[in-house]
């Protein structure tokens, strides 16, 4: 009987012991200028970051069509465990459901590229400790938030140094219609210019030096099958050096959380080189 008690007080104690270690789960409240607007922001801190003095990198994540910014911490199972293991913060961004991550040319409501580049990384650098260079940011986002993280990144390598998409809308010419993007930029008949200058796959005479670390991964039987390998075939053809996955799997979670895990390996590794964690 002793034995027994013993051994539920010992299984107990560790129990206590590696349940203490979690990464940290904040929201916060980041005001754009630019849209005159409190945005939600999640934030995850690494359980090692109270008991540091050190700067961390930081990973910010973009959210898909109709999600938020929470979804990256309510959805994704593993993700707190990531950031402990890798030793970054994560910061969940808020695109609006339909933002695709550009400041709008019809509506200057929507400037969230503006946000972004701007005044969320100022603010995540002010008030937390970051290693605040491109040598310690990276982007990625699922959906429309992989167009957002190639097109910011893309736009503004003075902030990040890498990049990744996962199931990315990398070109959404082929989708007029859907996911309110002309709202965002008008009917493609009618303001085409907007849509090609828009589109993540016309943007890649801004990557000749290959000065960007960049990571796409897209499921075999996902909608944005196509537009991501046409998007990888005319890298290849301006040498513009990237990671590309393809794997089984649909457009949903189940894929991006197993994608996810790639993603944040790539950017440890582009963090363990760059800024030397």
């Amino acid at each position: 009987m002793k034995n027994k008690q013993y051994l539920a007080s010992l299984l107990l104690f560790f129990v206590i012991i590696f349940s203490s270690k979690a990464a940290q789960v904040d929201t916060v409240l980041v005001f754009s200028a630019s849209m005159k607007k409190n945005i939600k922001t999640c934030v995850i801190l690494p359980d090692s970051y109270k008991k540091s003095d050190k700067k961390f990198p930081v990973v910010y994540l973009l959210h898909g069509y109709s999600g938020n910014y929470a979804s990256w911490a309510k959805d994704f199972k593993e993700l707190k465990k990531q950031v402990d293991l890798y030793n970054f913060i994560v910061i969940g961004v808020d695109g609006n459901y339909s933002s695709w991550y550009f400041d709008s040319p019809i509506d200057p409501s929507f400037k969230y590229e503006t946000y972004v580049t701007s005044e969320l990384v100022s603010y995540i650098d002010k008030n937390y400790k970051t290693i605040s260079t491109r040598d310690g940011r990276a982007i990625s986002g699922l959906s429309m938030g992989g167009h957002g993280a190639l097109y910011l990144s893309i736009k503004h390598q003075d902030i990040f140094g890498a990049a990744g998409s996962m199931s990315g809308g990398v070109d959404f010419r082929p989708f007029p219609d859907n996911w309110d993007i002309k709202k965002r930029l008008g009917s493609i008949n009618e303001f085409p210019e907007n849509w090609n200058k828009n589109t993540v796959v016309n943007m890649l005479d801004l990557l000749p030096n290959n000065s960007l670390k960049l990571i796409i991964d897209c499921g075999v039987d996902d909608f944005f099958m196509k537009v991501n390998r046409d998007l990888h075939d005319k890298m290849l053809d301006k040498k513009i050096n990237h990671d590309y996955i393809e794997r089984p799997g649909e457009h949903n979670l189940a894929y991006w959380e197993n994608a996810l895990k790639f993603q944040l390996l790539f950017f440890s590794n582009f963090f363990n080189e760059k800024a030397k964690i």
